[in-house]
Formats: structure tokens, sequence, C-alpha cells
């Protein structure tokens, strides 16, 4: 069963990762020890700390936002792809018919 934590949780947790990274020798001990506290998983933290890291523009990649505009533009590219394909079946189903029309006495 996956648990669902709220943006304020995880904004916390990724908050008490930053502030109390120098108190431990790894960044990973520090998510570790907070994720027990938060009751997650360190993966878990590791993955939202990334993600912050990511928005703030401090680590390269897709940023929260870009992320949400590319899955909300794909299904629109799925659709004008098949718009094409059925105007491009169409165009040549047409085009044979206009060929076959001329050359019938």
């Amino acid at each position: 069963m996956t648990t669902r934590y709220s943006p304020e949780v995880q904004a916390r947790a990724v908050r008490l990762v930053m502030e109390h990274e120098a108190d431990y020798p790894s960044q990973w001990a520090a998510i570790e020890s907070i994720a027990e506290k938060i009751a997650c998983t360190a993966e878990t933290l590791r993955r939202w700390v990334r993600r912050a890291a990511r928005d703030a523009g401090q680590r390269a990649g897709p940023t929260t936002d870009q992320l949400a505009r590319l899955k909300a533009l794909e299904p629109e590219n799925r659709e004008l792809r098949q718009a094409n394909e059925i105007l491009r079946k169409a165009s040549a189903y047409f085009a044979q018919a206009e060929l076959d029309r001329r050359f019938k006495p």
C-alpha cells in the first residue's frame, strides 16, 4: 500500500534535509535519519530532495512544471499524429480515385 504525503509534509522533510545536511557525514545519512522520523522510505525522501533541487535550479534536469507540461502535451501530440495519418490516407485515397476517373473511357 502506498501512502500519499501532503505537499506540506514533503516540503518540511526536504527543508529538514537541507538544514541538517551539515550535521551528518553525507546527504544520504541525513535523508535516512529524517525519513525514519517522518515515517517514509529513504528513497522516497531522496526523490523529493532531488526534485526540489531541480526545481530550485541547483541540479540539472526538467523541473516539475516542465514535466507537467510535457505530460499534458503528450495526448495532444498523439491526437495530432492520428489526425495526420488519417489525412495522409484520405489524400492517397482521393488521389487514386482521381487517377482512376481520368483513365476510364
